[in-house]
């Protein structure tokens, strides 16, 4: 018996020895068939360079594809061990381009179970009239996330695929009905249909109540921005019990959400964040047990309080109530989730000290409890305990600080990374998170006053980003970390020729830097040309300061990442370096400065230049023709300069116009104004108030705190746009030398929000085309030649609030009707040959101005016209008080109470003076 188990085990051993070398009987061997038709596929698509997420990209999977090796080892493919068939093909993050059609070979493949082709790009309509695909009877796993496809989803997908246990089609831009059909896959384990929030795929009512019915074996169900207004709430009852994760973020649900959800046996995951018209009662008791996550962030309201048995959910890892209303102390409830590694409750109303007992949640990694009105003072002692914090922000506390103290440097924070501090009230540099691995430090908006010491600054290795815009600071003995990537010092008091001592600081950290922004401080002296070693720049933001001197000439092309350069607002003077070689420069400001000369024509070589403002200095030259072969402007300002002579045909590609805001404003341009430069102007002429995208300077990498503005004139107020830059449509050529009539080819220039044309020279009617402009809402025609009569069609311009057609030669009634009821009396002066309301001067029976009446009958009748004056400019004003009073809320961030309380005393002293010029009863 002995003998024989030693040759069993001897058996074994060499079996073994031999399983690397030798295939098992039962090796799959690729089916010649099935081989054909993967290889088929691979010759029907193409293989880019473009994936549509690259930091989940992976590798061109089918590129190794060969015929001459097993397609079971292909990589990608999997084949069933026993019978040798496809079972499986993963192609995702495989720079796939092309189209699945209907004869697509995959479809061939009868046996397959499970599909992934996700993060490609197989953006054509692929599951159109794809009847072969369903003929996979046996799929039991597909995945299509991240594709472009566009569409409806084909019901056929889920009546032929009825063994499917595991389907995900999110991220694809599917659109329109969720077929009712989904409920027939009755095996469905897993389910989701997440998608890009700018499609809208909608679940009706009746189709989830039937999914909800049928789908038993639900465990996993994600629906993330699928429209569900009309989904009846009650439908979720019908879920099965078995359900563990349940994720319904941003969904359009509206009314009560069932309390009895969150009681499911089995659930772990809950999401119903972002649900503003939903109402979440909490239960009392009888919470699932085994909860681990819930985020209810964002709802209508949480109504009611956090019940006391929220403290036995001990499984729970994460939970986020941001946007909720409460009343009182609520931290204390989760004192007893020790698991507890991430909370959330930012604008929760939180107020007063924050408790011990959140300080002894020591597995926190993240604890955000910004947009409070938290109070007390952090100290190092009590953040010591969370050894575990990752992510710290308490930013929007204005009562909130952090104190220092010698004992500081006996702390260690061994894995925190981010401290968000802003907008609280700290006064002074907090040194004590130096020993840590900081990364990221955002003190902005605080009271930081004097400088940095040299001891405060010692440290902070690993500091990556610093913020601290928005203090008192007036020196630095030493920058913290010499290793930064961002430094953010606007609007401070930094005075004297503090650039100096930045660019005498040694390596690494200005050969590092990224984005380097000291706006609105007091610094004075010139730019050194040593800034030019700082080749990784990609923002320098040196604006609203008292620097002076020439521009260094190396600034034009000193790095090839500079994104955004801003130097506006200063005492620059001498030419505009003619150096500019930079192809990724998409915003350069050198407006309000004393420059002179040429714009230099190596800009050309920016192709990406998006926004150009060059306005406010003493440039001179004719308009520079070359700026038509920048692709991409949308933004050019040469305002209050002297440049002269008239403009080109077109200032514009015609292929590609980008343009949306122009102004020449302020200049010695002369001549007529071509048709072709308005024809050209695409920007302008198609979807009014949509907007194109915004500048990349905002966009292209997260700048915080950095805005991208312009100054525009309009509303007879010169305004800064931030915000609304992306929005905003403007051409302003007022005070030059044009003359000629108006092109009727401007009324095609529908997106147009300002236009300005006044102090020119121009001559003939006001073109009719000019009704065609539905979205403007300033226009300003004013100290021209024009004559004949306001043409009535501009009646129809709804948005319109502002209008100035005054010190002209119009004649003929004023029409009437929408706007034109607002407009005063000064936006017609000046035009002899007018008539009608709001003018005193009334028209003939063939809508001419009466003659004047004699001075007796003018001297008896002149209290109601007068009177009736009044009270149109009172109306007038009223608009237009409006309209300002809107603009202090847009350019000062002022509340609405407080605008409210503008309005009401301007509105009490208007009257007054009503009642003093209100004609007396004899």
């Amino acid at each position: 018996m002995g003998r024989l188990c030693l040759v069993l085990v001897l058996m074994l051993h060499l079996s073994w020895g031999f399983s690397s070398t030798v295939p098992p009987p039962f090796s799959p061997l690729c089916l010649p068939h099935q081989r054909a038709a993967l290889l088929q596929f691979k010759n029907s698509i193409s293989i880019t360079e473009f994936c549509p997420d690259d930091s989940y990209a992976e590798h061109p999977k089918t590129e190794a594809w060969n015929k001459s090796i097993d397609c079971c080892s292909w990589d990608g493919v999997t084949c069933d061990e026993l019978t040798g068939h496809v079972i499986g093909i993963d192609l995702s993050s495989s720079c796939l381009t092309g189209s699945l059609l209907a004869n697509n070979s995959l479809f061939r493949l009868h046996t397959l179970q499970w599909l992934d082709l996700s993060s490609n790009n197989l953006n054509g309509s692929p599951l159109e009239n794809t009847s072969s695909l369903f003929h996979f009877h046996g799929l039991r796993r597909l995945n299509l996330a991240y594709n472009n496809f566009d569409g409806t989803i084909p019901s056929e997908l889920f009546s032929q695929l009825v063994s499917l246990t595991h389907l995900n089609l999110s991220f694809n831009g599917f659109s329109g009905l969720i077929p009712h059909q989904i409920s027939l896959l009755s095996s469905l384990v897993s389910l989701d249909l997440s998608h890009y929030s700018d499609t809208t795929l909608t679940f009706d009512g009746r189709g989830f109540d039937m999914l909800a019915r049928n789908l038993t074996k639900l465990r996993y169900l994600v629906l993330d921005t699928t429209v569900m207004s009309d989904v009846p709430l009650t439908s979720f009852l019908n879920l099965s019990s078995s359900l563990q994760h349940l994720s319904l973020y941003f969904c359009q649900l509206h009314g009560e959400f069932p309390s009895q959800l969150f009681q499911l046996p089995n659930l772990k995951h809950i999401n119903v964040g972002w649900n503003e018209n939903l109402t979440v009662y909490l239960p009392k008791t009888n919470w699932s047990r085994g909860l681990e996550s819930m985020d209810i962030s964002y709802c209508g309201g949480l109504r009611g309080s956090i019940p006391p048995s929220f403290g036995n959910l001990t499984l729970l890892v994460s939970i986020h109530l941001s946007g909720n209303f409460f009343e009182g102390q609520i931290l204390d409830v989760f004192r007893n989730l020790t698991k507890l590694t991430s909370l959330t409750c930012s604008s929760c109303n939180l107020s007063g000290p924050i408790p011990g007992s959140i300080f002894d949640l020591v597995s926190l990694t993240s604890l955000y409890l910004s947009s409070n009105n938290l109070s007390g003072v952090i100290k190092s002692d009590m953040l010591s305990k969370l050894t575990s914090l990752e992510f710290l922000d308490l930013s929007d506390n204005s009562l909130l600080s952090l104190s220092t103290s010698s004992n500081d440097a006996n702390y260690s924070f061994p894995r925190l990374a981010t401290v968000l501090f802003s907008s609280c009230s700290v006064t002074q540099f907090p040194s004590f998170f130096r020993t840590s691995k900081l990364e990221h430090l955002d003190l902005s908006n605080n009271m930081i006053s004097g400088g940095i010491s040299k001891w405060e600054a010692e440290g902070w290795e690993a500091l990556q980003q610093l913020y601290l815009s928005n203090n008192s600071l007036t020196s630095f003995e030493q920058i913290p970390g010499q290793s930064l990537l961002i430094l953010d010092l606007h609007s401070n008091l930094l005075e004297g020729p503090i650039l100096s001592t930045f660019l005498n600081l040694q390596a690494p950290f200005p050969m590092l830097l990224q984005e380097f922004l000291i706006s609105d401080n007091k610094l004075t002296g010139n730019v050194p040309s040593s800034i030019c070693n700082w080749s990784s720049l990609q923002i320098l933001d040196l604006s609203k300061n008292s620097l002076s001197g020439t521009i260094p000439e190396c600034l034009g092309n000193f790095s090839k990442n500079l994104a955004v350069m801003d130097l506006q607002m200063n005492n620059f003077s001498g030419k505009i370096p003619d150096s500019f070689m930079n192809s990724v420069l998409t915003n350069l400001f050198l407006n309000d400065n004393l420059l002179e000369g040429l714009v230099p024509q190596s800009l050309a070589n920016s192709t990406s230049l998006e926004i150009l403002n060059l306005g406010n200095n003493m440039l001179t030259g004719r308009f520079p023709h070359w700026l038509a072969s920048l692709p991409s402007l949308q933004v050019l300002v040469l305002r209050s300069n002297r440049f002269h002579g008239s403009l080109p045909r077109s200032v514009t590609s015609s292929n590609v116009s980008t343009l949306r805001m122009i102004d020449l404003s302020g200049n010695a341009f002369s001549g007529p104004l071509h048709t072709k430069l308005f024809q050209d102007l695409r920007a302008m002429r198609e979807n009014p108030r949509q907007g194109l995208p915004s500048p990349s300077g905002g966009t292209s990498y997260n700048i915080k705190d950095y805005h991208i503005s312009v100054n525009v004139t309009t509303k007879r107020l010169e305004l800064e746009l931030t915000e609304t830059i992306d929005i905003f449509v403007s051409m302003d050529l007022s005070n030059n030398k044009f003359f000629g009539q108006i092109p009727e080819e401007v009324g095609q220039l529908i997106s147009v929000q300002m236009l300005n044309f006044s102090h020119n020279n121009f001559t003939g009617p006001i073109p009719a085309s000019f009704g065609n402009l539905t979205a403007l809402e300033s226009l300003d025609l004013s100290s021209n030649k024009l004559n004949g009569r306001i043409p009535s069609q501009m009646s129809k311009l709804t948005f319109l609030a502002v209008l100035n057609l005054s010190e002209n030669d119009l004649v003929g009634p004023i029409p009437h009707g929408n706007q034109f009821n607002t407009f005063d009396n000064d936006s017609y002066s000046g035009n002899l040959g007018l008539c009608g309301l709001p003018l005193s001067k009334q028209c003939n029976n063939h809508g001419e101005a009466e003659p004047p009446a004699s001075s007796v009958a003018e001297h008896e009748d002149s209290q109601v016209p007068v009177f009736w004056q009044v009270v149109m400019m009172g109306y007038a004003s009223g608009v237009v008080l409006g309209l300002s009073l809107g603009y202090i809320v847009f350019t000062t961030g002022k509340p609405w109470w407080f605008v409210q309380m503008v309005e009401r005393h301007l509105q009490y002293r208007f009257t007054n003076w009503i009642r003093r010029k209100r004609p007396k009863r004899n």
